[in-house]
């Protein structure tokens, strides 16, 4: 694997860009909007963060921008080619340059192939180290990951949940894509072992000069992993803009809430913690307006009558709430 020549992230050109992204799942009795006009930009050599509560839309993201899911409309484009666009034989070339990690490292094995067949077959799929290569290839990408070369005999069940994962990075790694959409990696295992999983990405990223859209709702992650945040609420962007300075000063009262609520390893550390009240709504009927007003402790009338557009208020930096100005000059955010 050679390493990709690295750019300062905030200074790298485009290589994603998200534009009204909507993806619209019909029922007999409605519409689940599960993502409602999302729009943002992943830079060549960052890694993004997608951050959200479970039913924000924030997987569907990823899968819509792969067409693992097929989208309603907006845009994706990739290096300038809108993907959404494509045709399904076009679509298939891109494969190689747009990988995925899922979220869970057994399902997203086949159990009845060893991992060496895993990894050989998507190296067979895109041409990649035929012939006495491959062993190779493969001994080196298992190696990488923190795993041993005999370990391509075993079979995914023989694994602990950590080293499964291990497994779905080596194989994202394998036909060395431009783009890895890691799907909540880590939610899947415990602690300790999500810690060792983020410092494999972490050098991983330094090394190859990665790009990838990283999906969690552990606030802490993102801050620890990624250079530009993301925050989704019921199919929506609530803020986006560099990660330090959003958690530095969040400019909207559903990412404030979020990060006041993780978890800090100071028993005795007392912080000013909002409170969310009520389960997030359902996407079949979002609420009018902003659609975070119904859990939101500063909501008035007009949040229910207009759609908050996006308000860039510091480089790169934006948030959608009508009261942004009122709040802020209040030192509510």
């Amino acid at each position: 694997m050679s390493a990709l020549a690295r750019t300062r992230p905030e200074t790298a050109a485009p290589i994603l860009e998200v534009e009204d992204l909507k993806t619209h799942f019909p029922l007999p009795h409605g519409t689940v909007r599960a993502v409602d006009g999302v729009s943002f930009t992943v830079r060549r050599g960052s890694v993004v963060g997608l951050v959200g509560e479970s039913g924000s839309g924030k997987t569907t993201v990823g899968r819509s921008i792969l067409r693992l899911v097929e989208p309603t409309g907006g845009a994706a484009r990739f290096e300038g080619r809108d993907l959404l666009r494509l045709s399904p034989k076009e679509m298939r070339g891109y494969r190689r340059r747009l990988q995925i990690i899922f979220q869970d490292p057994y399902s997203s094995l086949n159990p009845r192939m060893r991992v060496g067949a895993i990894l050989a077959e998507a190296l067979d799929t895109h041409g990649l180290a035929r012939g006495p290569a491959r062993a190779g290839r493969i001994a080196e990408l298992l190696t990488r990951v923190g795993l041993q070369p005999e370990h391509a005999r075993r079979f995914p069940h023989e694994f602990s949940g950590g080293q499964r994962q291990r497994i779905g990075i080596a194989r994202a790694l394998a036909v060395e894509p431009d783009l890895i959409v890691a799907d909540e990696p880590v939610s899947a295992l415990d602690v300790s072992v999500q810690a060792q999983i983020l410092n494999l990405l972490q050098e991983l990223q330094r090394e190859f000069g990665l790009t990838m859209l990283f999906v969690a709702h552990d606030l802490s992650v993102v801050e620890y992993l990624c250079d530009e945040v993301v925050v989704m609420y019921l199919g929506r962007v609530m803020e986006r803009g560099p990660s330090r300075e959003v958690y530095r000063r969040p400019r909207h009262p559903y990412t404030k809430a979020l990060i006041a609520t993780a978890p800090v390893p100071d028993p005795t550390s007392k912080r000013d913690r909002p409170i969310l009240k009520g389960d997030i709504p359902s996407p079949i009927d979002p609420p009018s307006g902003c659609v975070f007003r119904t859990r939101c402790p500063h909501a008035e009338a007009v949040c229910a009558q207009t759609r908050p557009p996006e308000e860039e208020l510091g480089p790169g930096h934006f948030a959608a709430c009508l009261r942004q100005s009122d709040l802020a000059a209040a030192g509510l955010l």
